[in-house]
């Protein structure tokens, strides 16, 4: 196991260390590198579901995670204007509010 915190750790492991080690070796060290998918069809993925339960909190981690592993913002955005009408239009407005948040952009 590697000696430097991860994310997990340095975010909750000091109140759930169990959590933490859950997320890091099982949710990240096992789900995230499975071959069947990329990490960016997980990553767009993921913020679907995010967005169609309004998770704005999780999108903080999960939409710029999604960017880094090459979702594009177009993308996001489109996946956000699609969901509005499959998941609400409530969810939608909040993901991209969170969204203009996280990249704030004289375009959008």
């Amino acid at each position: 196991m590697s000696t430097k915190p991860t994310a997990a750790r340095q975010s909750f492991g000091a109140v759930a260390p169990k959590l933490a080690e859950l997320s890091d070796e099982i949710l990240f060290g096992d789900v995230w590198e499975r071959p069947q998918l990329s990490k960016r069809d997980r990553s767009l993925i993921t913020c679907a579901a995010l967005i169609a339960q309004g998770k704005t909190e999780q999108m903080t981690f999960h939409f710029p995670r999604a960017v880094e592993n090459g979702v594009t913002h177009d993308e996001l955005v489109e996946a956000i204007t699609h969901l509005a009408f499959y998941v609400g239009w409530p969810s939608a407005m909040s993901a991209v509010t969170k969204f203009k948040g996280l990249f704030p952009a004289p375009t959008y």
